[in-house]
């Protein structure tokens, strides 16, 4: 197993509960310029074998955090639960933080028709689209925040065909007593083998459980080794096929999944990138300080550590540190972290 050694001073003793304590995480990616580090982002990892067995690990991943829209593959499986059933491009939707293009927004609208819906069933939060590009044509065509551009309108718009299904109320669906959460709470529960920390509201408005990365990995492995014909392979298996549904074209998890045929990604907002292999392997990373650019580096090397086709991923490196328009610097692993 590899292991960073944990050279912070222990904490001091507190009544707050463990949920207000900061995690101690270590250095796990390095920015340099010119052989200068520049910028460290501090984390926290782990990886997980076929069995639960931590064969990667790094910082302090027993510690529950919010693993923001990486739920969002879990959530899926319970709203499968509960009867959804779509092409598959539209259950990749459904477990999205899409960039907000026409076949996102029109994927959104899809869902709807399909149950009898409009898009003022949807309770999640307005927003511009997520992508870059996909937000410039968005605003040129005189266009302003909605609920469909959100990166999150896959999932609402399953969450309330959900609701008709089932016979239950669509307003109020985001209550964290609705039916409809109930299951998703029991379902990540089961999925990753925990009972939730703490219980927040994400960004779009859902109710958001803390977990461990050990269980976030634990969860990822599942679906990644599931049976197509089962709900979290179903899931997974969408996923894997239509990568562009889940993020977008020019995303590093549409490129990550595109690149190692059989590999599951998600990531989430905070610096959260999740990573599920076909034989179970299950692989989670939290960035201490929510920097998006340092998921990529340090998911790269764990993956290479656990055996994946490293020519595979050389697409996938950070873009270089600049000056003057020229390369002068780079993001990568850690030292410390590549030396263990």
């Amino acid at each position: 197993m590899t292991h960073i050694k944990d050279t912070m001073p222990a904490p001091e003793k507190s009544d707050s509960p463990p949920a207000q304590r900061t995690p101690r995480h270590v250095p796990l990616v390095e920015v340099t310029r010119d052989g200068l580090v520049e910028s460290v982002h501090y984390g926290s990892l782990a990886a997980l074998a076929h069995d639960g067995t931590p064969v990667i690990e790094a910082g302090e991943p027993q510690a529950p955090m919010y693993p923001r829209s990486s739920l969002k593959p879990l959530q899926a499986v319970a709203l499968l639960k509960a009867g959804l059933d779509l092409p598959q491009n539209l259950l990749a939707l459904t477990a999205a933080s899409h960039s907000g293009a026409s076949m996102h927004r029109e994927g959104a609208r899809e869902i709807l028709g399909l149950h009898g819906l409009t898009e003022a069933a949807l309770g999640n939060s307005t927003d511009l689209p997520y992508g870059v590009k996909e937000r410039e044509e968005w605003l040129r065509a005189g266009n302003g925040p909605t609920q469909i551009a959100q990166n999150c309108s896959g999932k609402h718009a399953s969450m309330t065909a959900v609701c008709v299904i089932n016979g239950w109320p669509v307003e109020g669906y985001l209550h964290p007593e609705h039916p409809l959460q109930v299951l998703v709470r029991d379902t990540i529960t089961e999925l990753t083998g925990e009972e939730a920390a703490a219980v927040s509201t994400d960004g779009c408005g859902t109710p958001l459980f803390a977990h461990s990365l050990f269980g976030m990995a634990r969860a990822y492995g599942r679906l990644a080794a599931a049976d197509e014909e089962t709900n979290e392979g179903k899931v997974a298996h969408a996923m894997r096929r239509y990568p562009e549904m889940v993020a977008g074209e020019g995303r590093d998890v549409t490129a990550l999944m595109r690149a190692v045929p059989g590999l599951l990604a998600k990531d989430g907002f905070e610096g959260l990138q999740l990573v599920g292999l076909p034989d179970g392997t299950g692989f989670a990373v939290k960035i201490s300080d929510g920097g998006d650019r340092a998921r990529m580096p340090i998911t790269v090397e764990v993956l290479r550590r656990l055996g994946v086709d490293g020519g595979r991923l050389d697409t996938l490196q950070s873009p270089p540190v600049l000056g003057g328009g020229h390369p002068v610097g780079e993001l990568g692993a850690a030292p410390s972290f590549s030396k263990n």
